[in-house]
């Protein structure tokens, strides 16, 4: 008898606020909170079906065979954005991700401000450009190896005219010095609000980086590491100190960046990737020590591109 009203006693848990229920959950990410937290008692599904719960996506694929699993992410990713109710207002993908289900979240989520794609081969600069045109208010779009021409930026940034944030990160290429100051031309023409950049790996020159200094009068951050085209002596270098706050230089250290940092030789790439990566080249030799999961290994940047 005595045993079976230890049974009957409620777990501690359920007698914790809400809020802070829902807090501690979030924290487990959207793959764990589908596959299993939700499944634990009634009052973490209903808690699991609120639309405040999936205002914050994180999802991440860095398993040592993340290709087959990508359809099984897919359908989670759906999940969470229906689940959200058009509340959706942050989103970060990495390791998988196509057009298809891109255009899924545009459907649903006009009132996304942050976007963070890295390393979502399937997702093509025409996917993206049809997206953005679906998400007025985005503020932040976060790319990390993703091929995107000088007409999505420009779309980009005719569709969301209150971007603030916006990063097109590149693999480094040691040789050739190829020079390509198109992207940075497009953020200068269609990006006058931006307020933070970031061009890891560009291979723009001092020419493209004169056309953002004048046409992104509100810049207050700039991170130029490994534009190895760009160089900073006399006048640009002067300007770019005297207009820029938080300025990183191409020869700064990359320690806080996240991801994969080292140079490559891109010979045998250039013609068929203009963006200077491949996707056998972003895949790191410690792929293996990851597991299929969501935000544990997320780089936290939502909120500068600089540690201070």
């Amino acid at each position: 008898m005595e045993e079976e009203m230890e049974n009957l006693i409620a777990p501690p848990w359920l007698e914790l606020p809400p809020e802070i229920t829902s807090t501690i959950l979030q924290k487990l990410g959207t793959i764990e909170i589908l596959r299993n937290a939700e499944k634990v008692c009634t009052t973490w599904r209903r808690l699991c079906q609120e639309p405040a719960m999936w205002r914050v996506i994180q999802m991440q694929n860095a398993g040592a065979y993340f290709w087959d699993r990508e359809d099984d992410l897919e359908k989670i990713c759906r999940q969470a954005v229906d689940r959200s109710q058009g509340q959706l207002i942050d989103i970060s993908l990495e390791y998988f991700g196509s057009d298809n289900l891109l255009n899924y979240i545009a459907e649903r989520s006009a009132q996304l401000k942050r976007l963070r794609l890295v390393c979502s081969y399937n997702v093509s600069g025409e996917g993206l450009s049809a997206a953005v045109k679906k998400f007025p208010l985005l503020e932040e779009l976060h790319l990390y190896y993703i091929s995107i021409t000088k007409e999505a930026i420009e779309t980009i940034g005719r569709s969301c005219r209150a971007l603030k944030s916006f990063k097109l990160n590149n693999q480094i290429c040691r040789h050739p010095y190829i020079e390509y100051d198109e992207e940075a031309i497009a953020i200068a023409e269609n990006m006058p609000e931006l307020q933070h950049l970031q061009l890891f790996g560009n291979k723009m020159t001092n020419e493209g980086l004169e056309a953002i200094l004048n046409g992104c009068p509100h810049l207050e951050s700039l991170d130029l590491r490994r534009c190895l085209n760009v160089h900073l002596g006399g006048d640009v270098g002067k300007r770019c100190s005297q207009q820029i706050k938080y300025l990183r230089h191409p020869q700064d250290p990359t320690e806080d960046y996240g991801l994969d940092t080292e140079m490559h030789d891109c010979e045998s790439f250039d013609e068929d990737y203009p963006s200077g990566f491949s996707d056998i080249d972003l895949i790191s030799d410690d792929d293996d020590y990851y597991e299929f999961s969501d935000a544990s290994n997320y780089s936290d940047d939502d909120e500068m591109f600089f540690d201070y």
